[in-house]
């Protein structure tokens, strides 16, 4: 078999099996195009190895060969677990009679804390908008619902009316590897959204095509993530909030949030989305990291006096 249908057997087993998104079989479909390419030039001066004769040693040179490239240990880290997971498949198929990664060591990548909104500027960040007309109207039912629920911005950007059970109070959602999972809506969000429904959804559809998509343009068509991220970004300046700007700052604050008022990892598992708890555990040490910040600058003896 040749290289390229390995690769495809390999994507259509993890499209199958586990259901991953698009993006992540495109990583994993790059990541060893970058390994077939390598071999193709620098392993065994002479001789053709491929994926299916690939040996310790050469996975060893291509290891060495990203470090001279001046790349990181976090998308080293990234590149070997697809390469692994490939010759885990090559394995339990049968396409190979051993794992040739099975000794092989990769660089642990560095994690870093993801960045949140503190609890003052996330209601800085809600209270922005001017809601004197239909664009404002709607960013605040945004903003409000995407801090109330912990979404990513693809998943919000891809709601439609139908979504959202404002009886239940309940949002229906299709995150990664179309995994659908419900979460529970706040008062306030789930009164924004009714005001912004009621008074600006129709505006911004007046005359043009209905659609489903909740969220809508000022041309009414369906929200981008790249119209969300200019609309979060603006309002953010204009509540005076001058740190970096992520999609994922008020996901992240959600979460810490949550954690900082006691609420139970497993829940926040659930309403993010997490295949693994570990993922969200990370929320832990954040908030830990910023209870300490809490202590030392407003406990009276937090520091020695001098």
């Amino acid at each position: 078999m040749q290289d390229a249908d390995l690769v495809r057997d390999f994507l259509d087993d993890l499209l199958v099996e586990e259901g991953l998104a698009s993006n992540t079989l495109e990583a994993y479909r790059l990541d060893l195009a970058g390994l077939t390419a390598f071999l193709a030039t620098h392993c065994r001066v002479g001789q053709t190895v491929g994926l299916a004769t690939v040996t310790p040693e050469d996975l060893a040179n291509f290891l060495e060969y990203l470090f001279h490239q001046k790349m990181s240990s976090t998308s080293v880290a990234r590149k070997m677990s697809a390469i692994r997971r490939f010759y885990r498949h090559l394995l339990v198929t049968e396409q190979r009679s051993d794992d040739p990664t099975r000794l092989l060591s990769s660089p642990k990548a560095r994690r870093s804390l993801p960045k949140i909104f503190d609890e003052a500027e996330v209601n800085a960040l809600l209270s922005a908008p001017e809601q004197d007309n239909e664009l404002g109207v709607r960013d605040a039912a945004m903003l409000e619902l995407l801090y109330a629920t912990g979404l990513r911005v693809s998943e919000l950007v891809t709601l439609r009316t139908d979504s959202l059970d404002t009886d239940m109070g309940m949002l229906r959602v299709v995150g990664k590897g179309d995994k659908e999972r419900l979460i529970p809506v706040g008062e306030m969000a789930l009164e924004r959204i009714a005001h912004y429904q009621r008074v600006a959804r129709p505006l911004l559809l007046a005359a043009r095509p209905a659609t489903t998509a909740l969220f809508v343009t000022h041309r009414g068509q369906a929200m981008t993530r790249q119209n969300f991220w200019y609309i979060i970004r603006r309002h953010a300046v204009n509540a005076g909030i001058l740190k970096p700007i992520s999609p994922h700052l008020l996901r992240h604050s959600f979460a810490v949030h949550l954690l900082n008022h006691d609420a139970d990892l497993r829940a926040i598992q659930m309403m993010l989305g997490h295949a693994d708890i570990s993922t969200t555990e990370i929320y832990t040490h954040v908030s830990k990291v910023r209870m300490k910040q809490v202590h030392a600058r407003f406990h009276p003896r937090a520091s020695s006096p001098v």
